[in-house]
């Protein structure tokens, strides 16, 4: 059929609780769609705070990229299918308390520049 489109679909593994000094690995399942067209991003919102966006991958080639509060303990990695994204936290503090998101962009674009 021309012009159907399948169930997106992002799913994330259950809630833990881990001590502080440990490390938690995150998983982000996803199916649906051609998961080399588009970016996964990993965004969390601690208690009573704003969403903060962690980094994203560049899905099908492994090259993570963050946002850079979160270029020391946060490692983001894929498996070869790219179907499963994970998102590993070092040596937890109380401050990584948070709900974890991942999101898939809606387009993959070059971007755009703006000069002042």
């Amino acid at each position: 059929l021309t012009g159907v489109w399948s169930e997106i679909k992002l799913d994330q593994s259950p809630s833990e609780v881990q001590r502080p000094g440990e490390r938690v690995k995150m998983l982000c399942i996803i199916s649906g769609y051609s998961l080399t067209s588009y970016n996964i991003h990993w965004i969390r919102q601690r208690p009573g705070r704003a969403l903060e966006w962690i980094g994203y991958m560049s899905t099908g080639n492994n090259s993570p990229s963050y946002a850079s509060s979160f270029q020391s303990r946060f490692i983001m990695t894929e498996e070869d299918s790219s179907s499963r994204q994970y998102l590993e936290i070092k040596s937890l503090t109380a401050e990584d308390s948070a709900v974890y998101f991942c999101a898939r962009e809606s387009t993959r674009t070059s971007g755009c520049a703006y000069s002042v």
